[in-house]
């Protein structure tokens, strides 16, 4: 470890203020709210699913605000076109225009994004990717900001175009939402009927300055090499298994150790620890395995396979 340490204070305060802000609006989902905003320190993207009524769109309208940049939202439908998505160019007085769509955000919501057809799908690849548009063969860029957070149901199938891998990968996380808890319902009821009901609107705690710190303070976060060889023993693993019909890439280690270094940050520290890299391990990989259908026959989930692989390889010291 390096005899200078890193003061990560700013960037685990900012992280507190911003989890007040957002529960002022929305109840419970602490650990929600951490992973999306390891996405926005990762400079990354996250897959958000869970049923409707849970508050996937107001999390992610309500972190834009409070981080203080630029919110935009789609809704994925099977007949939403490329062109719906990234803009098109027109022809104004002779001259060629190119007017921006939906995509020329901040932080983007693509609401439903497994209605849309794969060609629609696909129109965010590389923004995805470079964070810029090609149309007509004018690259247009789209900030340093841009995020996406997709959302989808996993219970109502019909009607849908399931993620293609290649795009499943791109994604840092898959986030589930689950129901809250027996009080956190009550709260939320309670605050719907108050005579002063919650608050809709969050305010902006921090500022694209302050997200420009953190990430750079996220950056210099350090790494032992006993932790860089377990993430690979991990990843490694799922290759092995044969409870896996498909393993991770060598981008979800990448992805991995890259997110256990944000919520090292999150926590105040300049040094990552294997306590980051299994907190972080099933949300960035359960989108990027596939289980064998033996598994899946006798009801068994990414997540339950996922787990048995964390007990399986030794934890460093």
């Amino acid at each position: 470890m390096s005899a200078e340490s890193i003061d990560m204070t700013s960037v685990a305060e900012g992280f507190r203020g911003l989890r007040s802000a957002v529960a002022e609006s929305v109840v419970g989902q602490e650990a929600v709210v951490r992973q999306l905003y390891c996405t926005l320190l990762c400079s990354s993207h996250s897959l958000i699913e869970g049923v409707p009524g849970l508050a996937k769109t107001l999390l992610v309208k309500e972190l834009a605000r409070a981080v203080g940049i630029r919110f935009g939202r789609i809704q994925f439908t099977p007949d939403l076109l490329p062109s719906d998505v990234i803009g098109t160019t027109l022809l104004e007085g002779g001259a060629a225009r190119f007017r921006e769509g939906p995509l020329f955000t901040d932080l983007l919501l693509a609401d439903e994004i497994n209605r849309a057809s794969a060609k629609s799908q696909a129109a965010l690849l590389e923004a995805m990717q470079e964070r810029s548009a090609t149309v007509d063969g004018q690259r247009h860029e789209l900030g340093p900001y841009f995020c996406v957070f997709a959302t989808q149901n996993p219970v109502e199938q019909e009607g849908t175009y399931p993620l293609p891998e290649a795009q499943l990968d791109r994604f840092l996380f898959k986030i589930q939402i689950g129901y809250p808890s027996e009080e956190e319902e009550r709260q939320i009821l309670r605050s719907q009927h108050a005579p002063e009901p919650r608050s809709e609107r969050v305010e902006p705690v921090l500022s694209a300055p302050d997200l420009d710190a953190a990430r750079e303070l996220v950056d210099r976060v350090i790494v032992r090499d006993d932790l860089t060889a377990y993430v690979s023993a991990l990843v490694r693993s799922t290759r092995d298994d044969l409870n896996y019909a498909l393993g991770a890439s060598p981008r979800a280690g990448v992805m991995l150790l890259r997110a256990a270094k944000a919520n090292a940050a999150l926590e105040g520290r300049d040094f990552a620890l294997p306590d980051d890299v299994q907190e972080m391990f099933l949300p960035a990989l359960r989108h990027r395995v596939l289980i064998d259908p033996a598994a899946e026959v006798e009801g068994r989930t990414p997540d339950d396979v996922l787990g048995n692989t964390l007990q399986a390889v030794p934890v460093p010291r």
